[in-house]
């Protein structure tokens, strides 16, 4: 699958955490979010994308299907595959680099 999520388990880690992750990878993330059901239209990126949301929800629309994130959960996106987003009923916050 271009794009897959692995969900956290257990309590979601807490920012410095996912900080900590992108150090640990050489990633140099940069943060966003917005508020509730915002959408983003379908697009593609010619970079690998490594996602965290930190709060909140979004989903993720994909040709092969939707993947949800929460709190704490991580996706990665390959380049060229198309995508677009819902973000959920209480906002959602990201952190996102590229690789």
């Amino acid at each position: 699958m271009a794009a897959r999520v692995e969900k956290a388990e257990g309590s979601a880690p807490s920012r410095q955490e996912i900080e900590a992750t992108f150090e640990q990878e050489d990633l140099r993330p940069h943060s966003w979010g917005n508020a509730p059901a915002e959408r983003y239209d379908w697009h593609a990126h010619t970079y690998h994308k490594v996602l965290y949301c930190v709060s909140g929800s979004i989903v993720f629309h994909t040709r092969d299907g939707d993947l949800e994130l929460q709190a704490g959960d991580r996706m990665e996106v390959e380049p060229g595959t198309e995508h677009a987003a819902t973000v959920g009923p209480n906002g959602v916050g990201c952190m996102e680099a590229a690789r």
